[in-house]
């Protein structure tokens, strides 16, 4: 299946582009971010990170057929700040972030990210890390299943779910995709079953998000990508599932904040601090009604922008 970016003119318009500015793309996915940003570069430059190397062999013709303005980093986006150091640059013009998994990710079975297709638990990223979902769910302990479901997938059976994976593996390794999604299957309420959405989604979100370390990524992310804002660069951030939305928020509104000054001590208000950022919008931004018509995808997506001021 073809990706198809989701927000697309609403976070390229959010990223206000200067054509001789320096644009990191986090996610570089299929390149559709990254081939309009290169649209809209003279003699700036665009450096596009993504961990799957299948991603960047297939990203690099369609970029090259733009322009040759770009540098293609394999490595995780939480790299942003060393990877830009080693170049020199201590500040760039905008950042990118497409949260979301791309669709031939999804659907290339052998990768083991989707409940859809029989395949080895997998999803890895960057297939030259160790962890997979196979280690997870036959070696983690109870407890440790217990966490992840809960924090990362908000699985209201997380503890059965957990002890029957335990129970199952005591007689042989849990392999496969469908073998887990069985597992599964069979804890979750027959009335529950065949309610909206598929009954193992949480689960399968909660594996992908520990195999890749997705939110201590982000939160790295964050942190240095707002600190390598240029003045009037802007920060796009689009989020698909509440955990990752809900950092995103919280990491903009603290630095669009001024620092607290008790309102005891005198100080002039000519004097009061001022946030170094500003919002871009009070509410995220969801995609309208065309682009839910056309792609499901974008149901759940949301776009926050922040700019350095």
């Amino acid at each position: 299946m073809k990706h198809v970016a989701v927000l697309l003119k609403e976070s390229i318009a959010g990223l206000n582009i200067k054509d001789s500015g320096i644009y990191i793309d986090g996610t570089l996915g299929r390149g559709s971010h990254s081939g309009e940003i290169l649209k809209r570069l003279n003699d700036g430059h665009l450096y596009a990170f993504d961990r799957d190397e299948a991603a960047m062999n297939e990203s690099r013709d369609h970029l090259s057929a733009i322009s040759d303005h770009f540098t293609l980093l394999h490595t995780n986006f939480s790299m942003m700040k060393e990877e830009m150091a080693k170049r020199g640059i201590r500040q760039v013009n905008g950042i990118l972030l497409d949260l979301g998994v791309s669709s031939p990710q999804f659907d290339e079975a052998s990768r083991g990210f989707s409940y859809r297709f029989d395949a080895p638990l997998d999803m890895r990223m960057d297939r030259r890390q160790s962890l997979n979902a196979n280690e997870i769910v036959n070696t983690w302990s109870y407890e440790q299943l217990v966490s992840i479901f809960q924090r990362y997938g908000e699985e209201r059976f997380a503890k059965q779910i957990a002890r029957r994976i335990e129970k199952q593996r005591m007689d042989k390794p849990i392999e496969t995709t469908f073998e887990l999604v069985e597992i599964i299957r069979s804890v979750i309420p027959e009335k529950l079953l065949h309610k909206k959405g598929h009954p193992a989604k949480r689960i399968f979100q909660a594996l992908r998000i520990a195999v890749n370390d997705e939110l201590n990524e982000l939160h790295q992310a964050l942190e240095d990508g707002l600190a390598l804002l240029a003045p009037q660069g802007r920060f796009c951030v689009i989020s698909f599932h509440s955990l990752e939305d809900r950092m995103v928020k919280e990491a903009f509104v603290k630095a669009s904040t001024p620092k607290y000054i008790d309102k005891r001590i005198p100080i002039l208000p000519q004097d009061m601090p001022k946030a170094e950022y500003r919002l871009i919008g009070k509410k995220p931004i969801s995609a309208d009604e065309a682009e839910l018509m056309e792609n499901n995808r974008s149901h759940s997506a949301k776009l926050r922008i922040i700019e350095r001021i």
